[in-house]
C-alpha cells in the first residue's frame, strides 16, 4: 500500500498543496487533471526524482521520504519513452537486471520473459528508433517492468501513441494490472482514465478536490472543475432561494430564470448543472409536463460522435443532445423557436457558500 501524506511543492509561482491519498495494492490508480495541474510533478516525487518541500510518502508502512530513487524500487515509464537510443531492444531491458549483478543466463530469461509477454520478441536486435510508437511502448514498459517494482509509474503513457494503437495499449495496461501490479497513472484525457482506472485522483492547480472510484465522482460531482472535466456543458453561476416541504427548491440563474430543482440543500450561491441527454426538445409547449419548460430559438446546431448539440437561447443558453432522426422529425434549424423541459430531478445544485 501506498501513502501520500501532507505532499506539498514550491515551484516558482506554482505549489502542490497538501496532497494526501492512498493507493491499495493492486489498484489501477489514476492522477486525472489538465495540462500543468501538477500531476507530473507529484508522480516524480512518488519516485524520488523530485522532493517534496513537506509531507511523507510510505510504501507498505516505510518512509520513503529520505531515499533515493534507487531504494524505492519503483518503477516510472514517460511519454516520451526515454529509451536508451544506442542500445538494441535486447540491451535495453537487460538494462535494469545487469545493474543488480544478475547471471547472464538470468538476465537473457528474464529479458526473453518480457519479450514474449510484450510481443517483441522479433524486435531484441533492433534499436528504438527503428521502432513504431506501440512498439517503444512495450518496450519502455518490458524495460520497466525487468527490475519487477512494487509499483509502476506512467506519466501520459498514451499521448505519443497512434489513435489506432490506444485500445491495444489500454487492454495491455489493464493486463499488467490484472497480474497483481499496482499502477499510478498520470492524463489529462478523461475517457482514457475511465476505460482504465478502479480509483481516481483529480489535481487541480495543485490541489486534489476528489478521489474515489470513477461513478461515485462523476455520476454526482460534488466541485465545479469536476462538471465541467466531465464533458457537463450545461453549467451555470447560481442562487438557490426556496426549499418547501418537499423539498423541492427554486434555483435562480444569472438571467433571472427560475429552475425548479429537487433538492435537500441549505440556500446560498452556487452552481446549477444539468446533463444535455436530460433534455427533452419539442415545437410544442403543450408536449411537456416537466416542472421545468422554457421557450427558446436555436442558436446553432453541432454534429458531435454521439448525435447532434442542439443550443438553445432561453436568455441563457442551454445545450440539448438529441439524435440526427429527431432533428430530422423536428425539422430543426438555425433559428427555430422550441421549448426545451426536463424534470426537477435531472439537475444538480453544488452548493459553495
Amino acid at each position: 500500500m501506498l501513502e501520500i501524506k501532507n505532499i506539498s511543492k514550491q515551484l516558482g509561482d506554482f505549489a502542490i498543496s497538501n496532497i494526501s491519498f492512498t493507493v491499495e495494492k493492486g489498484e489501477y490508480f489514476v492522477l486525472l487533471g489538465e495540462s500543468g495541474a501538477g500531476k507530473s510533478v507529484l508522480l516524480e516525487i512518488i519516485a524520488g526524482l523530485e522532493k517534496a518541500d513537506n509531507g511523507n510518502i510510505f510504501l507498505n508502512d516505510i518512509n520513503l521520504k529520505n531515499k533515493s530513487i534507487h531504494e524505492r524500487n519503483i518503477g516510472i515509464v514517460y511519454q516520451d519513452f526515454a529509451l536508451f537510443p544506442h542500445l538494441t531492444v535486447y540491451q535495453n531491458i537487460a538494462y535494469p537486471l545487469k545493474n543488480k549483478n544478475l547471471s547472464k543466463i538470468h538476465i537473457k530469461a528474464r529479458v526473453e520473459e518480457l519479450a514474449l509477454e510484450f510481443e517483441i520478441a522479433h524486435l531484441l536486435n533492433r534499436k528504438p528508433d527503428t521502432l513504431s510508437g506501440g512498439e517503444k511502448q512495450r518496450l519502455a514498459l518490458a524495460r520497466c517492468l525487468a527490475m519487477q517494482p512494487d509499483i509502476l509509474l506512467l506519466d501520459e503513457p498514451l499521448a505519443a501513441v497512434d489513435v489506432r494503437l490506444k485500445d491495444n495499449l489500454n487492454a495491455l495496461l489493464r493486463n499488467i494490472n490484472r497480474k497483481g501490479i499496482t499502477i499510478i497513472h498520470v492524463t489529462h484525457d478523461f475517457d482514457e482514465a475511465l476505460s482504465l482506472a478502479s480509483h481516481i485522483a483529480i489535481i487541480d492547480n495543485g490541489n486534489l478536490i476528489a478521489c474515489g472510484k470513477p461513478y461515485e465522482i462523476f455520476n454526482n460531482p460534488a466541485h465545479p472543475f469536476i462538471a465541467r472535466f466531465a464533458g457537463i456543458r450545461n453549467f451555470f453561476d447560481a442562487r438557490l432561494s426556496f426549499v418547501n416541504q418537499s423539498n423541492v427548491a427554486d434555483v435562480y440563474l444569472n438571467s433571472g430564470i427560475k429552475i425548479s430543482l429537487a433538492s435537500d440543500s441549505v440556500a446560498g450561491r452556487g452552481f446549477y448543472i444539468l446533463p444535455s441527454d436530460e433534455i427533452t426538445i419539442s415545437l410544442d409547449k403543450s408536449l411537456s409536463s416537466a416542472s421545468n419548460c422554457f421557450r427558446g430559438v436555436i442558436k446553432d446546431i453541432i454534429p458531435t460522435l454521439k448525435g447532434i448539440d442542439v443550443m438553445v437561447d432561453c436568455g441563457d443558453v442551454f445545450h440539448v443532445s438529441i439524435t440526427q432522426s429527431s432533428r430530422d422529425k423536428l425539422n430543426l434549424n438555425i433559428g427555430t423557436t422550441v421549448w426545451i423541459s426536463w424534470k426537477a430531478m435531472n439537475g444538480k445544485f453544488i452548493f459553495v457558500g
